[in-house]
């Protein structure tokens, strides 16, 4: 990839340094907006000296000349009608149009520019009214050179008023990974060596998969993160405190995760490969566009590989208030795994106000283990375990768009989605008991267990966006969700070790559950003044619920309920580019799927089983934000603070029985609050090095005011933190005929984090650490990249250490699990290709429900 820098032609006063350094994207799409810089957001107004004032406007729409697409936040920059010093000056909105206010009469040249176009000046003459000077048509001067493909370099972080944006692909400690890899890197983001995602120290996040939920994370984030090769990945997306238009799920927030797509004219595509110590992968993709229809298409393949190791002790408090042991455990095993991930996508332009989308994804995720475990409690004889288990789900997504845009109106748009997801996942176990520490010989208990979930999520949305003026805006839609869950577990024991299984119809269990939301929302955003704007929205949500279960005696249980759900963003600009202030509020809801919902009693390990509770209510919490952004000469700084409380919250309780069995549930018993400071910065030491880093600090606070299953009050609360530093390197260009040959395209890059322990509601985990370096060199006149990576190189395993502490049992274990990883990749780009629009394409986002252990989160904060 050759990288072509172009700086920002501004006239006069308004070259704005900071903008200055933005590098242009020559090949780009025409009528799109190149790669800001991170925090640097287009100002409506720049600051210029006093001019005499009038009642005249400016008004037009600048659009490139070949697409007639507009060109996004274009300088606009009103000059006398001799003389270069600019009188005062704007920028054009993403739909291109601009507006200058309190003009006086007189005669006037306006001046329209923007990186990679030629500038255009027209001369006119202002009286009171408003004159419209249409469409202002900028010529691309870009070149395309054979078959090289020209791009700027973009940041690996970008900080925009409403988001983070982690340009996944400009990090190349990334490449032959995975998307759990990624999201480690991630600022707010916080991936724990077990693959749970927590955003902002909460695990009530939503993950999806171009603006849209996926059947890959239904049943487990973890494990579907381990399914997207990380080349796949182009961006992730954080949104601390998404507007009305999103569902009202997600009290943390919403993580996108964007993959890679290439509208550009012509074919094109790329193959990879990678092997490592814990994981390997290959991943290839095809994209072609002829005209008005294009075709972009991915498949990857995976496999990884990983021994494990865990201890556990308890104690319980005896009848004189001692705490003593009642049961130690220890195991050891291995898993391997691995499985594909795929998609297909159409979209067709038949003009330029109308387009159709339709997409298809599955992927298919395979693992198994063998498991040692010996059991040593106080009231039986000693045991061991040995368990075979194999997991197998696969899932794919239907969906499809209409989007209609109209003439004369950028803003005005409409759109109609659907969307059809199924996922299908079964798990067996067989398990042998032996006396002591035996593995084989006599057998005194056999067990094996299946069991099938299944779940279909079928979605109908649509949205308009109508403009009243250049300044307010109207967002408003509807959308329907419709849920069916089940889950058939089949548990069959032999007592003795030595005879046929039966089936146990205490232990087996058959669950029907089917969830139906039906919303509407409104957004309206306006100009309060030339530097303050705001937007008020909300969502109302109707939800209806019915489950069905059979373990022993049947049983029926209903819930609905409506709510509507307010926001409110007010943002202000100081007057300096690239310089944001905004105060936000959002109240969203949690509703719990079925991982809380079925009462399915998991006895698989006989002395800690869990279960679910299907009479779980929705929670709800009240969000606050300030955030703080500016760019000052190729430095970004973000700052945020933030307060999140939660009521009725959804929490783990954990509890041990009279027969020294720890049982683990859920139940809407506590009140959490979080009070917390993030900061993230951005700079570039020298031309060549890229540094950036974040830390956020938050105190937790987890309160059960009503009792517990064992009448005992809960209450727990502590300061966490995490941090983590990117640093980048680029020895040369592969261009650069002056650097010896080996530094040409060699870049070397290095990413680390720290995770303080995790407070829970009834104990806390432990702290961890990650990092990775990477170091690539780029090939075949830049077409190919060959990189080594290494990660936590210096330790092979990490010590998930856990401590629950309650007034009837204390317990900790300690899960070692294995992070040492080397691996090598190659990369191959291939393809001729050329200049295309990009419409905005509409995507379905279900972002509604609370999910389940290993994907997203506990219920803990």
């Amino acid at each position: 990839m050759k990288n072509l820098y172009l700086p920002l032609y501004l006239s006069g006063l308004l070259a704005v340094p900071a903008m200055a350094q933005t590098p242009a994207t020559p090949g780009a799409p025409a009528g799109q907006r190149p790669a800001l810089a991170p925090g640097q957001t287009p100002t409506p107004r720049l600051s210029l000296p006093e001019t005499p004032k009038g009642n005249g406007r400016i008004t037009g729409t600048v659009l490139d000349a070949t697409t007639k697409k507009p060109v996004e936040f274009a300088t606009v920059a009103l000059l006398p009608a001799t003389g270069e010093r600019p009188l005062d000056g704007t920028a054009a909105d993403e739909r291109g149009r601009f507006v200058l206010k309190g003009v006086a009469a007189g005669a006037y040249r306006v001046q329209v520019t923007f990186v990679g176009y030629g500038a255009q000046v027209q001369n006119i003459t202002v009286a009171d009214g408003t004159v419209d000077m249409g469409s202002v048509l900028l010529t691309a001067t870009t070149q395309k050179l054979g078959e090289v493909t020209v791009t700027g370099e973009k940041d690996v972080v970008e900080t925009k008023p409403d988001r983070i944006v982690y340009n996944a692909d400009r990090d190349l400690t990334n490449t032959g990974g995975t998307a759990a890899d990624v999201l480690r890197k991630v600022p707010l983001v916080n991936v724990d060596p077990d693959g749970n995602v927590e955003l902002r120290g909460t695990s009530n996040v939503r993950v999806l998969i171009n603006n849209k939920p996926s059947g890959i994370v239904a049943s487990s984030v973890a494990d579907a993160m381990k399914q997207i090769p990380a080349d796949q990945i182009k961006t992730v997306e954080v949104i601390t405190t998404p507007s009305a238009k999103y569902d009202a799920e997600g009290t943390g927030g919403i993580i996108n995760i964007t993959l890679k797509k290439n509208n550009l004219e012509g074919t094109n595509g790329s193959v990879g490969v990678a092997g490592g110590t814990r994981s390997s992968n290959a991943n290839a993709s095809l994209n072609v566009r002829r005209g008005k229809i294009g075709i972009n298409s991915s498949a990857s393949g995976f496999m990884f590989y990983s021994p494990n190791r865990n201890e556990l002790t308890r104690s319980i408090r005896n009848e004189q208030g001692l705490f003593e042991q009642s049961l130690r455990q220890e195991g050891d095993g291995f898993t391997l795994g691995g499985g594909g991930f795929g998609r297909l996508g159409f979209d067709f332009d038949p003009n330029k106000y109308n387009n159709f989308n339709l997409s298809v994804q599955g992927s298919l995720f395979r693992n198994k283990g063998d498991y040692d475990q010996f059991n040593q409690p106080s009231n039986i004889p000693a045991f061991t375990r040995s368990t075979d288990r194999n997991f197998r789900t696969q899932s794919y997504d239907v969906s499809g768009s209409y989007t209609r845009t109209f003439e004369g109106k950028p803003k005005r748009e409409w759109s109609v989605l659907g969307q059809h997801t199924r996922n299908r996942n079964t798990q067996r176990y067989d398990l042998d008991q032996f006396p002591e520490r035996a593995t084989e010989g006599e057998k005194t208990y056999r067990e094996g267990s299946d069991n099938l979930s299944r779940n279909l999520e079928t979605t109908l949305q649509t949205d308009y966006t109508h403009p009243f003026s250049e300044t307010a805006t109207l967002e408003t839609g509807a959308k329907g969700i419709l849920r069916r869950v089940s889950s058939d577990y089949d548990v069959q024991i032999d007592p003795t070790g030595n005879s046929q299984l039966i089936r146990s119809a205490e232990r087996s269990n058959t669950f029907d559950y089917s969830q139906n939301v039906l919303s509407a929302y409104a957004t309206y955003g306006f100009s309060l003044s030339k530097k303050v704007s705001t937007r008020l929205g909300a969502r109302l949500e109707h939800t209806d619920i019915e489950g069905n279960f059979e373990q022993g005696e049947a049983s029926t249980f209903t819930q609905n309920y409506t709510n509507l759900l307010p926001n409110l963003s007010l943002s202000y600009q100081p007057g300096k580019p690239g310089q944001t202030v905004r105060l936000a509020y959002s109240r969203r809801i949690q509703r719990p799927q079925i991982f809380y919902l079925n009462p399915f009693i998991n006895a698989s390990d006989s002395l800690n089983i869990s279960y679910g509770n299907p009479r779980l209510n929705p929670e709800f919490t009240d969000s606050y934000e300030l955030n703080y952004t500016t760019f000052v000469k190729g430095t970004v700084i973000n700052g945020s603070a933030y307060v999140r409380r939660t009521g009725n919250a959804i929490e783990t309780v954990r509890f041990v029985d009279e027969n020294g069995v720890q049982n683990q549930t859920f139940r809407n018993i506590g009140r959490n609050a979080t009070y917390g400071v993030s900061l993230f910065g951005s700079v570039k030491p020298t031309p060549k090095w890229d540094l950036s880093g974040n830390l956020n600090f938050y105190y937790v606070t987890l309160r059960s005011p009503a009792l517990d299953l064992t009448g005992a009050a809960l209450d727990n609360s502590g300061l966490m933190y995490n941090l983590n530093i990117n640093s980048s390197y680029k020895f040369a260009k592969f261009d650069d005929a002056d650097a010896p040959a080996w530094r040409r395209g060699l870049t070397l890059q290095f990413f680390g984090g720290l995770n303080s322990p995790r407070i829970q509601l009834q104990g806390r985990q432990a702290a961890w650490t990650f990092y990775s370096m990477g170091l690539r060199k780029s090939l075949l006149q830049d077409k190919a990249d060959l990189t080594l990576n290494a990660d936590n190189f210096l330790q092979a395993t990490r010590n998930l250490n856990t401590i629950l502490e309650t007034p009837q049992f204390t317990q900790e274990s300690n899960n070692y699990i294995y992070m040492r990883g080397v691996r090598l990749a190659f990369n191959y780009r291939f393809g001729k290709v050329s200049a295309q629009p990009q419409k905005r394409r509409k995507g379905i986002q279900n972002d509604d429900t609370k999910q389940g252990e290993g994907g997203q989160g506990q219920g803990q904060q």
